[in-house]
């Protein structure tokens, strides 16, 4: 992909994550609690993957 679409499309995804932001905070707080949920429950069972490699 050119570079020039790339930065197109990160500065249109900068600028919908700032719309979404100012207009929808209730939204855009549960998407972030969302994805901070995910990556936890991500990190946990990467935790126990290795707990159960140790024992």
């Amino acid at each position: 992909m050119p570079v020039f679409v790339k930065k197109l499309l990160l500065w249109g995804f900068v600028a919908f994550l700032i719309y979404f932001m100012a207009f929808r905070p209730d939204g855009a707080a549960q998407m972030f609690k969302g994805i901070g949920a995910a990556l936890m429950a991500l990190a946990q069972g990467l935790g126990d993957f290795l707990t159960s490699l140790m024992t």
